[in-house]
């Protein structure tokens, strides 16, 4: 919850930044900068928390999820394996599973965030806002969308979750331990650091394509007539890179990594001094 306060305003910079484009009126060039800029302009400080709520309550089912599940994957592995060591692809491949069990879970959270971060940029434009809070907005879609509605987008959000829980969990996790066993720092705070960097850097690079499309699917509401823009995560792909190009896929890169480098070092530091003050062993 702290990592998610800190990290929270980048996050929503990088959410509109993938968002733009989508509308005729928004093809001019803009950077996460310029959006923040209109964001503090428009509705101040707290515009830039808008969505808060729900990316809380989304944490509150994810990250639990996937880190216990990954550490106790990875643990029945290395016992049952009986050399005491795992592979760097068995670690990406048991993280992205972990990462998939916890979207699952956590998806519906995840839906109402992205559409209350949209919702800021709608009201900058002169539009009323679609939700007045993240209760407003589970009532909304489930009666405008059905029960199911809520898993809208699931798909592209599984996928990447699967390359971000990959990269994050299981770099963090090797690199953690290569600068321990190479006597580059002790298991403390720097080695977590340096850790943190490599995990979100790797975790960024993999992620933010299916990032893009996961965004794009989550916010599209269907019009009246019953049209949507897009009618799956593949086609979503085809047509932003058709009309935007395949830069667009890594729109948001940059404000990506400007979050998950701060998040996961807060979020990492802060586990791994909750894992010491509980008597456990380090992650």
């Amino acid at each position: 919850m702290v990592a998610e306060t800190a990290t929270f305003p980048i996050d929503l910079a990088k959410t509109r930044l993938q968002l733009h484009g989508e509308s005729l009126s928004s093809t001019h060039p803009t950077n996460a900068f310029r959006v923040a800029a209109e964001i503090l302009r428009q509705r101040g400080l707290l515009g830039l928390y808008q969505g808060l709520s729900p990316a809380i309550l989304r944490h509150l089912f994810y990250t639990p999820i996937r880190i216990v599940g990954y550490e106790n994957l990875r643990n029945f592995v290395v016992n049952d394996g009986g050399n005491g060591s795992i592979s760097l692809p068995s670690k990406a491949f048991l993280g992205g599973v972990s990462g998939v069990i916890a979207q699952v879970v956590a998806s519906p959270a995840d839906l109402v965030k992205v559409r209350m971060q949209a919702d800021s940029r709608m009201v900058s434009q002169g539009h009323q806002p679609r939700y007045l809070g993240p209760f407003d907005a589970f009532n909304k879609i489930v009666h405008a969308e059905g029960f199911g509605g809520l898993w809208k987008g699931v798909f592209p959000n599984i996928q990447r979750a699967f390359l971000v829980n990959m990269g994050e969990l299981a770099c963090y996790d090797h690199a953690k331990r290569f600068v321990i066993h190479n006597r580059i720092a002790a298991d403390n705070i720097y080695a977590h650091t340096l850790a943190s960097i490599m995990s979100g850097l790797s975790a960024t690079a993999l992620s933010c394509p299916a990032d893009v499309v996961k965004t794009r699917m989550m916010n599209q509401v269907a019009a009246k007539e019953g049209k949507i823009r897009y009618k799956s995560s593949y086609d979503c792909l085809v047509k932003t890179v058709k009309i935007e190009g395949l830069r667009a896929l890594w729109k948001g890169f940059f404000p990506t990594w400007a979050r998950l480098g701060p998040w996961q070092f807060v979020f990492w530091v802060s586990y791994e001094k909750f894992r010491q003050v509980a008597g456990l062993c380090s992650f």
